[in-house]
Protein backbone atom coordinates (compact mmCIF):
# COMPACT_ATOMS: atom_id res chain seq x y z
CA UNK A 1 0.00 0.00 0.00
CA UNK A 2 1.74 3.02 -1.57
CA UNK A 3 0.99 6.01 1.06
CA UNK A 4 2.73 8.14 -0.88
CA UNK A 5 1.19 7.68 -4.48
CA UNK A 6 -0.18 10.86 -5.86
CA UNK A 7 -3.94 10.89 -5.72
CA UNK A 8 -5.88 11.41 -9.65
CA UNK A 9 -6.51 15.18 -9.95
CA UNK A 10 -10.39 14.67 -10.45
CA UNK A 11 -9.67 12.58 -6.52
CA UNK A 12 -8.38 15.79 -5.41
CA UNK A 13 -11.75 17.92 -6.95
CA UNK A 14 -14.03 15.56 -5.08
CA UNK A 15 -12.12 15.72 -1.75
CA UNK A 16 -12.32 19.22 -1.94
CA UNK A 17 -16.23 19.27 -2.91
CA UNK A 18 -16.00 16.42 0.04
CA UNK A 19 -14.67 18.70 2.62
CA UNK A 20 -17.09 21.96 1.49
CA UNK A 21 -20.15 19.55 1.70
CA UNK A 22 -18.83 17.73 5.22
CA UNK A 23 -18.62 21.25 6.52
CA UNK A 24 -21.74 22.32 5.58
CA UNK A 25 -23.53 19.70 7.15
CA UNK A 26 -21.98 19.54 10.60
CA UNK A 27 -22.77 23.71 10.62
CA UNK A 28 -26.20 23.35 9.88
CA UNK A 29 -26.43 20.63 11.91
CA UNK A 30 -25.15 22.48 15.05
CA UNK A 31 -26.72 25.83 14.07
CA UNK A 32 -30.76 24.75 13.61
CA UNK A 33 -31.40 23.91 17.35
CA UNK A 34 -29.34 26.27 18.40
CA UNK A 35 -31.97 28.93 16.46
CA UNK A 36 -34.65 26.73 17.44
CA UNK A 37 -34.00 27.60 20.89
CA UNK A 38 -32.44 31.08 21.14
CA UNK A 39 -34.54 32.19 18.46
CA UNK A 40 -37.89 30.74 18.61
CA UNK A 41 -37.98 29.73 22.22
CA UNK A 42 -38.78 25.88 20.97
CA UNK A 43 -39.01 22.48 23.63
CA UNK A 44 -37.36 19.56 24.36
CA UNK A 45 -39.65 18.28 21.93
CA UNK A 46 -39.39 20.35 19.63
CA UNK A 47 -35.83 19.61 18.98
CA UNK A 48 -36.41 15.51 19.38
CA UNK A 49 -38.76 16.50 15.96
CA UNK A 50 -35.76 18.56 14.34
CA UNK A 51 -33.79 15.32 15.56
CA UNK A 52 -35.62 13.07 13.86
CA UNK A 53 -36.70 14.79 10.80
CA UNK A 54 -33.13 15.29 9.98
CA UNK A 55 -32.41 11.42 10.51
CA UNK A 56 -35.01 9.94 8.72
CA UNK A 57 -33.81 9.63 5.36
CA UNK A 58 -31.39 7.59 6.49
CA UNK A 59 -33.83 4.81 7.36
CA UNK A 60 -36.05 5.42 4.42
CA UNK A 61 -34.38 6.35 1.31
CA UNK A 62 -30.74 4.91 1.94
CA UNK A 63 -31.86 1.77 -0.37
CA UNK A 64 -33.91 3.64 -3.17
CA UNK A 65 -30.88 6.14 -3.68
CA UNK A 66 -28.22 3.30 -3.41
CA UNK A 67 -30.37 1.65 -5.83
CA UNK A 68 -29.74 4.80 -7.91
CA UNK A 69 -26.61 4.79 -6.70
CA UNK A 70 -26.02 2.13 -9.64
CA UNK A 71 -27.93 3.13 -11.90
CA UNK A 72 -27.30 6.87 -12.93
CA UNK A 73 -23.71 8.35 -13.24
CA UNK A 74 -22.56 8.72 -9.52
CA UNK A 75 -21.14 12.22 -9.54
CA UNK A 76 -24.07 12.94 -10.79
CA UNK A 77 -26.28 11.49 -7.77
CA UNK A 78 -23.47 13.38 -6.08
CA UNK A 79 -24.29 16.93 -7.33
CA UNK A 80 -28.02 16.51 -7.45
CA UNK A 81 -27.75 15.44 -3.89
CA UNK A 82 -25.64 18.45 -2.92
CA UNK A 83 -28.15 21.02 -4.62
CA UNK A 84 -30.78 19.52 -2.88
CA UNK A 85 -28.95 20.57 0.31
CA UNK A 86 -27.61 23.79 -0.84
CA UNK A 87 -31.47 24.72 -1.51
CA UNK A 88 -32.29 23.84 1.99
CA UNK A 89 -29.89 25.95 3.66
CA UNK A 90 -30.79 28.66 1.18
CA UNK A 91 -34.60 28.64 2.05
CA UNK A 92 -33.48 28.41 5.49
CA UNK A 93 -31.14 31.20 5.36
CA UNK A 94 -34.19 33.24 3.48
CA UNK A 95 -36.70 32.25 6.13
CA UNK A 96 -34.11 33.53 9.20
CA UNK A 97 -33.72 36.78 7.95
CA UNK A 98 -37.50 37.54 6.89
CA UNK A 99 -38.33 36.46 10.38
CA UNK A 100 -41.01 33.93 9.35
CA UNK A 101 -39.21 31.00 11.02
CA UNK A 102 -41.25 28.45 12.45
CA UNK A 103 -39.93 24.71 14.17
CA UNK A 104 -42.32 23.28 11.29
CA UNK A 105 -40.13 24.91 8.34
CA UNK A 106 -37.05 24.34 9.92
CA UNK A 107 -38.02 20.17 10.49
CA UNK A 108 -39.31 19.73 6.81
CA UNK A 109 -36.35 22.11 5.57
CA UNK A 110 -33.88 19.56 7.86
CA UNK A 111 -35.66 16.56 6.35
CA UNK A 112 -34.79 17.94 2.56
CA UNK A 113 -31.07 18.35 3.58
CA UNK A 114 -31.01 14.98 5.25
CA UNK A 115 -31.84 13.33 1.78
CA UNK A 116 -29.13 15.06 -0.27
CA UNK A 117 -26.21 14.33 2.49
CA UNK A 118 -28.21 10.39 1.91
CA UNK A 119 -27.10 11.26 -1.60
CA UNK A 120 -24.32 12.36 -1.28
CA UNK A 121 -22.73 9.84 1.30
CA UNK A 122 -24.38 5.97 -0.65
CA UNK A 123 -22.71 7.25 -3.92
CA UNK A 124 -19.19 8.52 -2.36
CA UNK A 125 -17.84 4.91 -2.38
CA UNK A 126 -18.34 3.73 -5.91
CA UNK A 127 -17.26 7.11 -7.04
CA UNK A 128 -13.74 7.04 -5.19
CA UNK A 129 -13.60 3.49 -6.75
CA UNK A 130 -14.17 4.56 -10.23
CA UNK A 131 -11.49 7.73 -10.08
CA UNK A 132 -9.24 6.16 -7.73
CA UNK A 133 -6.49 2.76 -9.06
CA UNK A 134 -7.33 0.03 -6.16
CA UNK A 135 -3.99 0.38 -4.79
CA UNK A 136 -5.09 4.12 -3.08
CA UNK A 137 -7.85 3.11 -1.78
CA UNK A 138 -6.82 3.74 1.13
CA UNK A 139 -4.74 6.37 1.11
CA UNK A 140 -7.96 7.93 -0.81
CA UNK A 141 -10.94 7.04 1.88
CA UNK A 142 -8.40 8.16 4.46
CA UNK A 143 -8.17 11.54 2.99
CA UNK A 144 -12.08 11.47 2.88
CA UNK A 145 -12.21 10.78 6.43
CA UNK A 146 -9.62 13.50 7.21
CA UNK A 147 -12.18 15.88 5.82
CA UNK A 148 -15.01 14.61 7.46
CA UNK A 149 -13.15 14.43 11.23
CA UNK A 150 -11.88 18.38 10.60
CA UNK A 151 -15.51 19.58 9.78
CA UNK A 152 -16.81 17.22 12.69
CA UNK A 153 -14.55 18.96 14.97
CA UNK A 154 -14.91 22.16 13.39
CA UNK A 155 -17.94 22.62 12.50
CA UNK A 156 -20.10 22.64 16.19
CA UNK A 157 -17.34 24.92 17.77
CA UNK A 158 -18.02 27.43 15.00
CA UNK A 159 -21.13 27.46 14.72
CA UNK A 160 -21.77 27.74 18.80
CA UNK A 161 -19.38 30.39 17.99
CA UNK A 162 -20.53 32.67 15.14
CA UNK A 163 -24.55 31.96 16.66
CA UNK A 164 -23.47 33.82 19.96
CA UNK A 165 -20.95 36.44 18.16
CA UNK A 166 -23.41 37.13 15.26
CA UNK A 167 -26.84 34.87 15.16
CA UNK A 168 -27.85 32.70 13.32
CA UNK A 169 -28.17 34.48 9.94
CA UNK A 170 -24.11 34.84 9.25
CA UNK A 171 -23.47 30.83 10.79
CA UNK A 172 -26.41 29.75 8.29
CA UNK A 173 -24.64 31.93 5.35
CA UNK A 174 -21.30 30.22 5.95
CA UNK A 175 -23.21 27.34 5.47
CA UNK A 176 -24.90 28.18 2.47
CA UNK A 177 -21.47 28.90 0.91
CA UNK A 178 -19.70 26.03 1.62
CA UNK A 179 -22.52 23.86 0.28
CA UNK A 180 -22.21 26.06 -2.81
CA UNK A 181 -18.56 25.37 -3.13
CA UNK A 182 -19.39 21.89 -3.27
CA UNK A 183 -21.37 22.07 -5.78
CA UNK A 184 -19.03 24.11 -7.78
CA UNK A 185 -16.65 21.40 -7.62
CA UNK A 186 -18.90 18.97 -8.10
CA UNK A 187 -19.88 20.42 -11.63
CA UNK A 188 -16.43 20.88 -12.58
CA UNK A 189 -15.68 16.71 -12.11
CA UNK A 190 -18.76 16.06 -13.51
CA UNK A 191 -17.88 18.45 -16.67
CA UNK A 192 -14.25 17.26 -16.84
CA UNK A 193 -15.07 13.30 -16.37
CA UNK A 194 -12.79 11.36 -18.08
CA UNK A 195 -14.26 8.14 -20.00
CA UNK A 196 -13.34 5.64 -17.16
CA UNK A 197 -15.74 7.23 -15.11
CA UNK A 198 -18.81 6.89 -17.79
CA UNK A 199 -20.63 3.53 -16.41
CA UNK A 200 -22.62 1.74 -18.33
CA UNK A 201 -25.82 1.72 -16.75
CA UNK A 202 -27.49 -1.40 -15.91
CA UNK A 203 -30.50 -2.88 -17.36
CA UNK A 204 -33.77 -1.21 -15.77
CA UNK A 205 -35.30 -3.63 -13.38
CA UNK A 206 -37.92 -3.24 -10.19
CA UNK A 207 -36.50 -0.92 -7.90
CA UNK A 208 -37.32 -3.94 -5.14
CA UNK A 209 -35.57 -6.37 -7.29
CA UNK A 210 -32.61 -3.99 -7.21
CA UNK A 211 -32.02 -3.19 -3.69
CA UNK A 212 -33.07 -7.11 -2.57
CA UNK A 213 -29.65 -7.80 -4.77
CA UNK A 214 -27.87 -5.54 -2.77
CA UNK A 215 -28.79 -6.79 0.80
CA UNK A 216 -28.26 -10.76 -0.90
CA UNK A 217 -25.08 -9.73 -1.60
CA UNK A 218 -24.33 -8.12 1.53
CA UNK A 219 -26.01 -11.38 3.54
CA UNK A 220 -24.32 -14.05 1.31
CA UNK A 221 -20.82 -12.33 1.46
CA UNK A 222 -18.38 -14.17 4.49
CA UNK A 223 -16.77 -10.79 5.05
CA UNK A 224 -19.06 -7.87 4.14
CA UNK A 225 -22.05 -9.55 7.09
CA UNK A 226 -19.64 -9.63 9.97
CA UNK A 227 -19.42 -6.03 8.94
CA UNK A 228 -22.59 -5.35 9.00
CA UNK A 229 -23.60 -6.98 12.20
CA UNK A 230 -20.74 -5.36 13.89
CA UNK A 231 -21.17 -2.21 13.00
CA UNK A 232 -25.11 -2.56 14.56
CA UNK A 233 -24.17 -3.48 17.79
CA UNK A 234 -21.10 -1.33 17.74
CA UNK A 235 -24.26 1.70 17.26
CA UNK A 236 -26.34 0.37 19.68
CA UNK A 237 -23.94 -0.10 22.26
CA UNK A 238 -22.68 3.49 21.03
CA UNK A 239 -25.69 5.45 21.33
CA UNK A 240 -26.30 3.63 24.81
CA UNK A 241 -23.18 4.77 26.23
CA UNK A 242 -23.95 9.03 24.36
CA UNK A 243 -27.28 9.01 26.40
CA UNK A 244 -25.90 8.42 29.51
CA UNK A 245 -22.95 9.86 29.40
CA UNK A 246 -24.09 13.76 29.91
CA UNK A 247 -26.29 13.10 33.13
CA UNK A 248 -23.70 10.90 34.21
CA UNK A 249 -20.93 12.96 33.89
CA UNK A 250 -22.91 15.79 36.02
CA UNK A 251 -24.29 13.70 38.27
CA UNK A 252 -21.72 11.48 39.65
CA UNK A 253 -18.30 12.51 37.95
CA UNK A 254 -19.34 16.31 39.21
CA UNK A 255 -18.19 17.56 35.47
CA UNK A 256 -19.50 21.14 34.58
CA UNK A 257 -20.64 22.03 30.77
CA UNK A 258 -16.99 23.43 30.24
CA UNK A 259 -16.05 20.16 30.98
CA UNK A 260 -18.13 18.35 29.27
CA UNK A 261 -17.75 19.94 26.27
CA UNK A 262 -13.84 19.48 26.42
CA UNK A 263 -14.05 16.05 26.94
CA UNK A 264 -16.45 15.00 24.30
CA UNK A 265 -13.86 17.27 22.22
CA UNK A 266 -11.59 14.67 22.61
CA UNK A 267 -13.63 12.33 19.98
CA UNK A 268 -12.76 14.36 17.39
CA UNK A 269 -9.45 14.78 18.01
CA UNK A 270 -9.77 11.10 17.77
CA UNK A 271 -10.89 10.74 14.70
CA UNK A 272 -8.38 13.29 13.37
CA UNK A 273 -5.92 10.78 14.65
CA UNK A 274 -6.83 7.83 13.43
CA UNK A 275 -7.83 9.08 10.27
CA UNK A 276 -4.16 10.10 9.63
CA UNK A 277 -2.93 6.82 11.18
CA UNK A 278 -4.86 4.35 9.32
CA UNK A 279 -2.83 4.09 5.94
CA UNK A 280 -0.09 3.61 7.82
CA UNK A 281 -1.69 0.93 10.47
CA UNK A 282 -2.75 -1.08 7.27
CA UNK A 283 0.39 -1.27 5.93
CA UNK A 284 1.88 -2.32 9.06
CA UNK A 285 -0.64 -5.12 10.06
CA UNK A 286 -2.35 -8.25 8.55
CA UNK A 287 -5.57 -6.55 7.12
CA UNK A 288 -8.03 -8.37 9.20
CA UNK A 289 -6.08 -7.43 12.27
CA UNK A 290 -6.35 -3.66 11.18
CA UNK A 291 -9.94 -4.18 10.63
CA UNK A 292 -10.49 -5.52 14.41
CA UNK A 293 -8.79 -2.42 15.90
CA UNK A 294 -12.23 -0.81 16.24
CA UNK A 295 -13.96 -3.08 18.01
CA UNK A 296 -11.12 -3.74 20.49
CA UNK A 297 -11.00 0.40 20.59
CA UNK A 298 -15.04 0.46 21.40
CA UNK A 299 -14.75 -2.17 24.34
CA UNK A 300 -11.55 -0.28 25.52
CA UNK A 301 -13.47 2.73 25.27
CA UNK A 302 -16.57 1.62 26.99
CA UNK A 303 -14.48 0.07 29.75
CA UNK A 304 -12.76 3.01 30.22
CA UNK A 305 -15.91 5.30 30.72
CA UNK A 306 -17.32 2.42 33.05
CA UNK A 307 -14.03 2.28 35.57
CA UNK A 308 -15.23 5.89 36.53
CA UNK A 309 -17.67 3.79 38.66
CA UNK A 310 -15.06 3.18 40.90
CA UNK A 311 -12.55 5.69 40.06
CA UNK A 312 -14.38 8.93 39.38
CA UNK A 313 -12.56 11.46 36.74
CA UNK A 314 -12.70 13.34 33.72
CA UNK A 315 -9.20 11.90 32.64
CA UNK A 316 -10.72 8.58 31.75
CA UNK A 317 -13.95 9.96 30.12
CA UNK A 318 -11.72 12.06 27.75
CA UNK A 319 -9.62 8.46 26.76
CA UNK A 320 -12.54 7.30 26.39
CA UNK A 321 -14.08 9.49 24.06
CA UNK A 322 -10.49 9.88 22.23
CA UNK A 323 -10.45 6.01 21.64
CA UNK A 324 -14.14 6.19 20.17
CA UNK A 325 -13.17 8.32 17.79
CA UNK A 326 -9.66 7.47 16.73
CA UNK A 327 -10.27 3.06 16.83
CA UNK A 328 -13.73 3.21 14.72
CA UNK A 329 -11.90 6.06 12.36
CA UNK A 330 -10.01 2.97 11.27
CA UNK A 331 -12.41 0.66 11.16
CA UNK A 332 -14.52 3.13 8.82
CA UNK A 333 -11.37 3.72 6.17
CA UNK A 334 -10.61 -0.13 6.80
CA UNK A 335 -13.93 -1.22 5.83
CA UNK A 336 -14.75 0.79 3.12
CA UNK A 337 -11.46 -0.34 0.95
CA UNK A 338 -12.79 -3.66 1.99
CA UNK A 339 -15.78 -2.90 0.52
CA UNK A 340 -14.43 -1.26 -2.51
CA UNK A 341 -12.44 -4.17 -3.76
CA UNK A 342 -15.07 -7.46 -2.84
CA UNK A 343 -17.58 -5.45 -4.44
CA UNK A 344 -18.88 -5.69 -8.43
CA UNK A 345 -18.65 -1.86 -9.05
CA UNK A 346 -22.93 -2.18 -10.31
CA UNK A 347 -23.27 -2.98 -6.74
CA UNK A 348 -21.48 -0.21 -4.70
CA UNK A 349 -24.08 2.04 -4.62
CA UNK A 350 -26.59 -0.94 -2.91
CA UNK A 351 -24.13 -2.40 -0.75
CA UNK A 352 -23.18 0.79 1.05
CA UNK A 353 -26.86 1.64 1.07
CA UNK A 354 -27.19 -1.35 3.55
CA UNK A 355 -24.74 -0.58 5.73
CA UNK A 356 -25.54 3.08 5.85
CA UNK A 357 -29.00 2.41 6.86
CA UNK A 358 -28.18 0.04 8.95
CA UNK A 359 -26.05 1.87 10.97
CA UNK A 360 -28.74 4.43 11.05
CA UNK A 361 -31.16 2.34 12.56
CA UNK A 362 -29.23 0.91 14.95
CA UNK A 363 -28.72 4.78 16.20
CA UNK A 364 -31.93 5.36 17.85
CA UNK A 365 -32.37 2.31 19.20
CA UNK A 366 -29.70 2.10 21.11
CA UNK A 367 -30.73 5.90 22.18
CA UNK A 368 -33.99 4.78 23.11
CA UNK A 369 -32.35 1.66 25.18
CA UNK A 370 -29.63 3.69 27.15
CA UNK A 371 -32.77 5.76 28.10
CA UNK A 372 -34.86 3.27 28.84
CA UNK A 373 -32.29 1.45 30.91
CA UNK A 374 -31.18 4.70 32.37
CA UNK A 375 -34.27 5.87 33.89
CA UNK A 376 -35.04 2.41 35.21
CA UNK A 377 -32.20 1.84 36.68
CA UNK A 378 -29.41 4.62 36.52
CA UNK A 379 -26.80 5.92 34.65
CA UNK A 380 -24.40 3.40 35.52
CA UNK A 381 -25.79 0.40 35.11
CA UNK A 382 -26.52 2.08 31.53
CA UNK A 383 -22.78 2.16 30.69
CA UNK A 384 -22.00 -1.73 31.81
CA UNK A 385 -24.90 -2.80 29.44
CA UNK A 386 -23.41 -0.65 27.11
CA UNK A 387 -20.06 -2.70 27.61
CA UNK A 388 -21.58 -5.56 27.08
CA UNK A 389 -22.45 -4.60 24.31
CA UNK A 390 -19.51 -3.29 23.03
CA UNK A 391 -17.85 -6.99 24.15
CA UNK A 392 -20.83 -8.82 21.76
CA UNK A 393 -19.39 -6.99 18.89
CA UNK A 394 -15.60 -8.21 19.68
CA UNK A 395 -16.61 -11.60 19.73
CA UNK A 396 -18.50 -11.10 16.27
CA UNK A 397 -15.64 -10.00 14.56
CA UNK A 398 -13.05 -11.66 16.26
CA UNK A 399 -15.73 -15.01 15.73
CA UNK A 400 -15.35 -14.20 11.49
CA UNK A 401 -12.46 -14.77 8.78
CA UNK A 402 -11.36 -11.70 9.82
CA UNK A 403 -9.16 -13.41 12.48
CA UNK A 404 -7.28 -15.16 9.31
CA UNK A 405 -7.29 -12.75 6.71
CA UNK A 406 -3.49 -11.52 5.84
CA UNK A 407 -4.20 -9.42 3.10
CA UNK A 408 -6.69 -7.68 0.93
CA UNK A 409 -9.27 -9.98 -0.92
CA UNK A 410 -9.68 -9.99 -4.66
CA UNK A 411 -12.48 -8.38 -6.14
CA UNK A 412 -15.69 -10.57 -6.78
CA UNK A 413 -16.58 -11.79 -10.36
CA UNK A 414 -19.14 -9.28 -11.70
CA UNK A 415 -22.86 -10.74 -11.61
Amino acid sequence: MQQSSPLPSPFQRLSLANLAAQSAEQLSLATVPLVAVLVLGSSVGDIGLLTAMGTLPFLLLSLPLGSLADRMPRQQLMLWGEVLRLTALLLMLVALHSSHLQVGWLAALSFAGAIGTVAFSVATPGLVSDLVPRPALAQANARLEVARSIAFASGPAVAGSLVAWAGGLPTMALAVALSGFAVLALLGLRSGATPALAQQLPQRRHLLHEVGEGARFVGQHALLMPLLVTGAVFNLAWFMLQTAFVPYAVRSLGMDAGAIGMTMACYGAGMLAGALASPRLMAALPFGRAVQLGPVAGLAAAACLAATLAWPGSALAGLCFFLLGSGPMVWTISTTTLRQHVTPNALLGRVSSVFLMVNAGARPIGAALGGWVGTGWGEGTCLLVALAGFAVQVVVIFASPFSRLQHMPRIQAQP
